[in-house]
């Protein structure tokens, strides 16, 4: 086979999901969490106090950690907390913003059917650690990689290539047998490229609307979230 390991994309290529920062609902529930503990604050201040840290924090790297913006939150208001309570403040606000979070059809009977014909499979997602290994394990994919790297640990994300080249080195896995796969040309097709990595684009309902369809004459693009399909196509690479 050309390719021994497959380097997957999370959201918009194995997992469907919808978030709504801007819900009012998610912010009453944050302002009535942070009144808990003594951090007063309305659902409008919350959220205005919230967006300013996470701007100021991308100031200084390209990928923050979303824990020290939650902290922050109860320092401003003179209020100390156990790392506990924040990460518990993570996934309320996770939780709550999510309208919906699944698999893609097939999905996991696919990664196994990859790994059972001996093939590798790393997970590369700009994501926040905090939010997506406790869902990894709601989803059933945590044991379904050989290693997941999450932007948020690493201070970077794609397309930078120091985040590929973080699994590439760390793992010591040539780059002409990998394959990335991923739905956003802008950040897993152009920056594995620039990484010297193969690709192979689908064109999801999560793709950015800016972005073009699969080209139906590339074999290595495809029209869609069909796992059955894309299976076939990857085992036969």
């Amino acid at each position: 086979m050309k390719y021994q390991n497959y380097i997957f994309d999370l959201y918009g290529t194995l997992v469907d999901i919808h978030t709504d920062e801007g819900n009012l609902k998610l912010w009453r529930k944050m302002a009535a969490a942070y009144k808990k503990y003594g951090a007063v604050y309305t659902p409008a201040k919350m959220r205005k106090t919230y967006e300013l840290l996470v701007k100021e924090a991308q100031k200084e790297v390209d990928e923050i950690l979303i824990e020290p913006v939650f902290e922050k939150m109860f320092t401003m208001q003179n209020v100390t907390v156990d790392d506990e309570t924040v990460v518990e403040m993570c996934h309320l606000f996770r939780k709550t913003s999510t309208e919906y979070i699944r698999l893609y059809p097939k999905v996991l009977e696919s990664l196994d059917l990859l790994r059972k014909k001996g093939y590798r499979l790393w997970l590369l997602s700009n994501a926040q650690e905090v939010f997506t290994r406790y869902e990894l394990r709601h989803l059933g994919l945590w044991a379904a990689f050989d290693g997941i790297y999450i932007s948020s640990s690493f201070g970077f994300r794609k397309p930078d290539v120091r985040f590929f080249r973080s699994l590439l080195e760390e793992q010591q896995l040539d780059p002409k047998q990998c394959l990335m796969i991923g739905n956003d040309r802008e950040t897993d097709i152009a920056g594995a490229k620039a990484a010297g990595l193969d690709t192979f684009y689908m064109h999801t309902a999560l793709t950015p609307n800016d972005q073009s369809p699969a080209d139906p004459e590339n074999p290595m693009e495809f029209e869609g979230d069909d796992w059955e399909r894309i299976v076939e196509i990857l085992c036969k690479l």
